[in-house]
């Protein structure tokens, strides 16, 4: 990868489209209820919660590694003190944006460094960000499905959802 296009993928592709992805994912989180991040919809499936955790510790560790030339693949469990979905949405935001803020700040050197990935991957360190957007955009979509079932309210996310355009219809 040549440093030109590692800095046109940075500022035009994965920086707007995480900070675009990063509010949605909120949205979605910030919907299950406080008293029902327990539900799963099956018992092999991870509950609202699990899957929330994961979808927003996996981008720290891939922001994390594409600013450190590496991973880390160290456990990181949920801290004792997250214990709802608004918690889990107050860790995001403070943990996203300072991340976010360090990537965007990398050396074409740094940006077009080859990381290697548990082995599977050597890949500029800049494309592991399409990586992680794919992989948020993925367990988002699962976590969504289970709102309803919870009793929740699906929020817009690439344009109304029912719910939504019930919500302003009952505005209007």
């Amino acid at each position: 990868m040549q440093p030109d296009q590692a800095t046109f993928l940075l500022n035009a592709v994965y920086l707007p489209g995480l900070k675009n992805e990063q509010g949605l994912t909120k949205r979605v989180i910030e919907a299950i209820p406080t008293d029902k991040g327990d539900y799963r919809p099956d018992e092999v499936s991870k509950s609202a919660l699990e899957l929330a955790w994961h979808i927003v510790a996996t981008e720290m560790r891939f922001l994390d590694a594409v600013a450190a030339g590496e991973f880390d693949f160290t456990p990181t469990p949920r801290p004792q003190n997250v214990r709802t979905s608004a918690d889990i949405v107050a860790w995001y935001a403070a943990n996203f944006e300072p991340r976010l803020e360090a990537v965007s700040k990398l050396s074409t050197d740094q940006l077009t460094k080859v990381v290697d990935f548990r082995g599977m991957f050597q890949l500029p360190a800049v494309t592991y960000l399409n990586f992680v957007l794919h992989h948020s955009v993925h367990h988002r979509g699962q976590l969504s499905i289970y709102l309803r079932p919870m009793g929740a309210k699906v929020p817009s996310i690439y344009g109304e959802s029912f719910d939504s355009a019930a919500a302003r219809k009952a505005a209007q």
